[in-house]
């Protein structure tokens, strides 16, 4: 395998199935904390290489996710390669479930792009290493609003930090991707007196957005660039690189979206323009504390989103540390997650 996303993957499976045409790759980064979970994407990649590379970066990120919100968890990621509006069927659900099923429960499947809880469910008519259920004893469904209340609590205290505002009202925030995720996100704001420019692929998304929010509607290419308080990215990953952040305008960039950083230096360079960026496994892991309630048992919505609004402390002592140590928030981030993991690999290794 060549990839420099490959850091330290505990395994990496490919699995193939002719009959339904399932082509697919589980990555377990680390099962320091607990069982690796993580969504499933089911995506239409350009090559075989891409994917790799998505599910290597997607599960590492994983294992820092859950060790920054203190999960038992650890981090893992799968993809199906193809398109889900024409090749997603029952049959290639159910030969994904016993590909799951093939690693006896060291990777727990959830939702993610191209997923719905309908599928999760087919998956999991093969194995019971699945999260993210509409039924069932602990089910909590459709994670994406948690992630979204995560996101917004982050933003309210990136905003804090770096603009010196204790409240969204009259803050201008850019939207980009109006999924799930983002689509709730933006109700969020706007509730909270945000004025909102949107951008999105699908038409039909921003219009949605607009009529209930009172959103500005501006092309995916051009948002990037608009005069934010705040960007929230909440598509597909990699949207921060050398050409946007020149580009950017806004003094905040917290959002959704997983691998925001092209790679890991874009995250200086936001820093040495002044952007503030809430590191994305810090700011996002509303879902994976939803979907880890539910792996728990007697599944409480209140309690979740009481940890979920944690998630803001969380990066509060992030933007602290950084200020204090003159470093981008990531890389800050990064060395708090990977100590965790540090001390539960020594941990385990005492008890062999």
């Amino acid at each position: 395998m060549t990839s420099t996303a490959f850091r330290d993957h505990e395994e990496v499976a490919f699995f193939r199935d002719p009959h339904s045409g399932l082509k697919a790759i589980i990555a377990v980064h680390s099962t320091a904390l607990g069982p690796a979970c993580g969504g499933v994407r089911f995506h239409a990649y350009g090559n075989e290489q891409e994917a790799i590379d998505d599910v290597l970066r997607l599960s590492a990120a994983m294992s820092l996710k859950s060790a920054l919100a203190g999960l038992p968890l650890g981090g893992g990621k799968s993809v199906i390669i193809g398109d889900p509006g024409k090749d997603k069927t029952p049959a290639l659900l159910a030969a994904f479930g016993r590909a799951v099923e093939c690693l006896g429960g060291r990777y727990i499947a959830a939702e993610d792009v191209g997923m719905s809880p309908s599928d999760i469910a087919i998956v999991g008519g093969e194995t019971r290493h699945v999260a993210g259920l509409d039924q069932g004893p602990s089910a909590s469904g459709d994670p994406s609003p948690v992630t979204a209340r995560g996101v917004w609590r982050g933003i309210e205290v990136a905003v804090r930090h770096r603009l010196g505002r204790n409240t969204l009202e009259g803050m201008t925030v850019g939207v980009l991707g109006l999924g799930h995720v983002g689509g709730a996100l933006a109700g969020l704001l706007s509730d909270a007196g945000a004025r909102l420019v949107v951008a999105d692929i699908a038409e039909e998304r921003c219009r949605t957005v607009a009529d209930r929010c009172g959103a500005r509607i501006v092309d995916v290419d051009v948002l990037v660039g608009e005069r934010l308080d705040v960007f929230a990215p909440c598509a597909l990953g990699g949207i921060l690189n050398a050409e946007t952040v020149g580009q950017l305008e806004a003094p905040v960039v917290a959002g959704a979206a997983n691998n925001q950083l092209a790679d890991e230096t874009i995250a200086d360079a936001l820093h040495a323009r002044g952007i503030l960026y809430a590191p994305d496994f810090a700011i996002n892991a509303g879902g994976i504390v939803n979907v880890a309630a539910e792996i728990a048992g007697n599944y409480d919505r209140a309690a979740v989103m009481r940890r979920v609004d944690r998630i803001g402390d969380t990066l509060d002592e992030i933007f602290l540390r950084a200020a204090r140590e003159g470093r981008s928030p990531h890389f800050v981030a990064v060395d708090l997650a990977q100590e965790r993991l540090d001390a539960a690999r020594a941990a385990r290794q005492q008890t062999l």
